[in-house]
């Protein structure tokens, strides 16, 4: 059974960083699209990245491009969402999914597997 588990989430202060990292077990990372979506308090899951099963090509939410940068290892079964010049708005749970196909979608219906998140709160 595919598990994902994330990690590196915490309190910043705005306009600061984190990196998020998320390790794949069970199954091999490089059959994988990843994603990286969030859900704050009240709100619909949404996504924020997404990188491909080749090539590397990613793709971001408006809302943080040019801020946040998604990553992959594969032989070290880890992505990564290396987020800077984080805002308060940044704040949720931010998760990581893998789906088998060579695309990530936008859609959190599609993917596969999920870890179980990890907190982000962005306050000064």
């Amino acid at each position: 059974q595919v598990q994902l588990v994330e990690s590196g989430g915490g309190l910043v202060q705005p306009g600061g960083s984190l990196r998020l990292s998320c390790t794949v077990s069970g199954g091999t990372l490089s059959d994988y699209a990843m994603g990286w979506f969030r859900q704050a308090p009240g709100k619909e899951r949404e996504f924020v990245a997404g990188i491909t099963r080749n090539f590397n090509i990613r793709t971001y939410a408006d809302s943080v491009k040019g801020r946040f940068t998604i990553s992959r290892d594969n032989a070290k079964s880890t992505a990564y969402l290396q987020m800077n010049s984080l805002k308060p708005e940044d704040t949720a749970i931010y998760f990581c999914a893998a789906v088998s196909s060579p695309r990530p979608p936008s859609s959190s219906r599609e993917y596969n597997y999920w870890g179980q998140g990890t907190q982000v709160t962005v306050s000064s």
